[in-house]
């Protein structure tokens, strides 16, 4: 099968685990503590956001989709309009089909071509070497690279790696040699706290936790094999509220994203640690579905319903979130229990009126 057939695949089966989702995933065990007189003026309100040096004016980015043949090459430069129209950051999808065929190159580079004062993230993998790196940062202008880890993708995958004992230093070979911040990211299994603690020794600038919870790529694999006899895979790692909680006090800046549904998630996964959210099944599905005008307001009324909520949290920043009081009920609890995380602290981080006083700016 061609690298091109293969991304059409991938574009194919997203969209059918899209539009067989449940709705429900563990962000809906997280809630906000309601202080009924913590709300302060939308004019106070910003949506800036910034890690690793890196400033972005708002808190959420189209993550990492697709590229390399024609059908996702005409979604890139739809995505790549939606970014440049509501000012978010933007990632490609992974770029080794540009490695093995060059003649693809213009299904990523539109991703710069119509966006040229934006933020670009560039995609590759984790065997990529460092001169390829450079060329997909290159290709794009990058502002920054993220590197996906994938093993519960590449084990069902037919043709995938078997061999994941370099990544490691593969990873500190192309952090050090690409001139840009690096960004590592799951693609939907997540990233446990050791994997996080393990990165700044590799010259890593961020985490995107990317958890369960939005497309399934062990499920996609195993679709497209002939027996789908890795059905045991599907569902496979923690959810992106479950790895925002393992992260608590780690010093890498982290990113979330992986079933990220509406705002309201959004502001879960700030309040839990994020310094922002990426989503990218359910904008792809809104561009499928009813084309890039849908999807840019749909993207504006996102940024516009954050700010109203943290206007009623009384957070002036999306970095103000993390002093909300937050609840984790469920199996999310039962998981934190499990891994030595207290959440009680979640739940009492605004303790008192004076407390109240300072996140509001109240002198009373």
């Amino acid at each position: 099968m061609s690298s091109a057939q293969r991304k059409d695949d991938h574009v194919r089966l997203a969209m059918e685990q899209q539009h067989a989702h449940s709705g429900r995933n563990q962000f809906d065990e997280v809630s906000f503590v309601h202080h009924a007189l913590a709300g302060i003026d939308r004019p106070q309100v910003s949506l800036a956001t910034e890690f690793a040096g890196i400033s972005w004016p708002v808190p959420l980015y189209i993550n990492a989709m697709t590229g390399g043949s024609a059908m996702t090459g005409r979604i890139n430069r739809d995505l790549a309009v939606a970014a440049r129209e509501s000012g978010v950051a933007i990632a490609s999808g992974s770029m080794h089909a540009y490695f093995k065929d060059p003649s693809c190159a213009d299904t990523f580079r539109v991703l710069r071509e119509e966006n040229p004062h934006g933020f670009v993230m560039a995609n590759v993998n984790a065997t990529a070497s460092v001169d390829n790196a450079r060329r997909a940062v290159d290709l794009l202008q990058a502002d920054a690279l993220q590197i996906h880890l994938n093993t519960a993708q590449e084990t069902p995958m037919p043709e995938g790696d078997r061999s994941f004992a370099s990544w490691p230093a593969q990873i500190e070979r192309i952090a050090a040699g690409v001139g840009v911040p690096v960004i590592v990211k799951e693609v939907g299994n997540g990233l446990s706290r050791q994997t996080l603690l393990a990165l700044p020794a590799l010259g890593v600038a961020a985490g995107d936790v990317s958890g369960r919870g939005g497309t399934d790529f062990a499920r996609i694999e195993n679709g497209r094999r002939e027996h789908a006899d890795y059905a045991y895979l599907h569902d496979w790692g923690q959810s992106t509220a479950a790895c925002l909680l393992d992260a608590q006090d780690v010093a890498l800046p982290v990113l979330a994203s992986g079933g990220v549904r509406h705002p309201l998630d959004v502001a879960r996964a700030l309040a839990l640690g994020a310094r922002a959210v990426g989503s990218s099944g359910g904008f792809l599905r809104t561009l499928l579905d009813d084309g890039v005008e849908a999807l840019i307001a749909k993207i504006g009324s996102w940024l516009d319903q954050l700010a109203a909520l943290q206007t009623m949290l009384g957070a002036r920043t999306p970095a103000d979130l993390m002093r909300c009081d937050v609840l984790v009920s469920g199996e999310l609890r039962a998981f934190c229990a499990d891994r030595g995380i207290d959440t009680r602290h979640l739940a009492q981080r605004s303790t008192s009126i004076e407390a109240l006083n300072e996140l509001t700016g109240s002198t009373r």
